[in-house]
């Protein structure tokens, strides 16, 4: 089974779930050793792990024609590609994009990251699928979120083969229901064009059913895992007096940022024994610094900013308690590593993760009162503590992306079986 994947990250840089969840699945999937994976990314670094894959990177493949040697092909890309590829995928440009800027190459330079012409970035992404489509062979074609559904949508006009789309989240996830009109059409056209629709969560499910309006026999929920944690007990919580009390992730409406503030403040009405951290950037980040200023608790409250790999995993063991108290979170992975590390952990009701963990506390995102009070009872009772560390760890060990990865490939079989 051969599958022409098309995403936007991919670990070590990653800059949110997405690159994760599509490190974990793809990983899972591997497991199976008929399964053939081709992942496209925009723009790789050359140090992705690709022991189960094979990545292209988008940066790499010709739209437009340009003579060039082989030996300036080696020079400019050979780090990350066999010239001989270039000239073999060149030869799949069917159509002109002449309009697109490209560079000496005749490829177009991504930049990897999420920017302000994002929109832009994608519809050459999909020119990109176009060529990859001509030349590659491939069964099906897996497009991992909105960002990636034009370049499967184009790849399935010119192949014919079945589209599956991932959604990873919605614009209403995002946008606490400011809906970008731009990026709605992109979404619902990717659902409507797709053969099957994997969602994270049943609550993304109901969100593709309800807000996009598509048949439930076409949806399918297959729920997020966690990659295991090698040498995990290498991160050890450090022996300290104070508690800590940690936020993880981008600071932005969809998080919840200010709930978890404001908890914060009622849990040192309490309590004085007790940091909280803030860990992560985003748009919401100088609001939430004023907001933690005008509740007089910026001497127990703290800024770290963006963390990634092993950070990530030394910030979690070193909490007493991880809270993710999203407004809307299609799954949230972070709960999941936090439980990995012993941390006892507090997720909001409207989490996906809320629906398969049963040993994590679970409040409304807007209940800062209940909220409060599970952080106070965890820092406060040693036995709580210690109950949602060691069955969080338990239960978090067998979420395993080997089974969301077999499930995926079912959904691939009973396409190609009932075409």
């Amino acid at each position: 089974m051969k599958a022409l994947m098309f995403g936007w990250e991919f670990p070590p840089h990653i800059l949110g779930g997405l690159g994760t969840a599509s490190y974990g699945l793809t990983k899972g999937m591997s497991l199976q050793h008929d399964m053939d994976i081709t992942f496209v990314i925009p723009k790789p670094h050359g140090d992705e792990d690709q022991s189960f894959l094979k990545i292209i990177g988008a940066c790499n493949v010709p739209i437009v024609w340009k003579e060039n040697s082989w030996e300036h092909v080696n020079w400019r890309i050979g780090a990350q590609m066999n010239p001989d590829e270039y000239f073999w995928l060149r030869n799949g440009i069917h159509y002109d994009f002449s309009r697109i800027y490209t560079n000496d190459l005749g490829c177009v330079d991504f930049s990897g990251r999420y920017p302000d012409n994002l929109v832009e970035e994608i519809y050459n992404y999909e020119a990109v699928a176009s060529v990859l489509a001509h030349q590659l062979d491939f069964d099906i074609i897996h497009s991992h979120d909105w960002l990636t559904y034009p370049a499967g949508i184009f790849a399935k006009q010119i192949s014919g083969k079945p589209l599956v789309i991932h959604v990873h989240a919605t614009d209403f996830d995002r946008s606490r229901g400011q809906v970008n009109p731009v990026v709605y059409d992109i979404e619902k056209r990717g659902m409507d064009m797709a053969d099957h629709i994997i969602t994270v969560s049943n609550l993304t499910r109901n969100t593709v059913i309800e807000r996009y309006h598509q048949d439930p026999r076409k949806v399918t929920t297959v729920h997020n895992a966690v990659e295991p944690l090698p040498n995990v007990e290498r991160f050890q919580k450090t022996p300290r007096n104070e508690k800590i009390v940690t936020f993880l992730g981008r600071i932005t409406m969809q998080k919840g940022p200010e709930y978890f503030v404001e908890a914060a403040a009622k849990v040192l009405e309490k309590t004085k024994n007790v940091r909280f951290v803030m860990a992560g950037s985003g748009d919401m980040m100088n609001d939430m610094i004023n907001l933690v200023t005008k509740r007089s608790i910026a001497d127990r409250f703290h800024f770290t900013g963006f963390l990634k790999g092993d950070q990530v995993h030394q910030m979690l063991a070193e909490s007493d308690v991880y809270i993710m108290p999203s407004v809307s979170e299609p799954f949230g992975i972070s709960p999941l590593e936090a439980m990995q590390v012993g941390t006892p952990t507090i997720i909001s009701k409207q989490s996906g993760c809320a629906e398969i963990l049963q040993h994590a506390i679970k409040t409304d995102y807007w209940d800062i009162d209940a909220m409060a009070d599970a952080i106070y009872a965890i820092v406060k009772y040693p036995a709580m503590y210690h109950s949602l560390r060691e069955e969080g760890r338990k239960e978090v060990n067998n979420i395993k992306w080997e089974y969301a990865g077999q499930k995926v490939r079912d959904i691939y079989d009973n396409l190609l079986r009932n075409r």
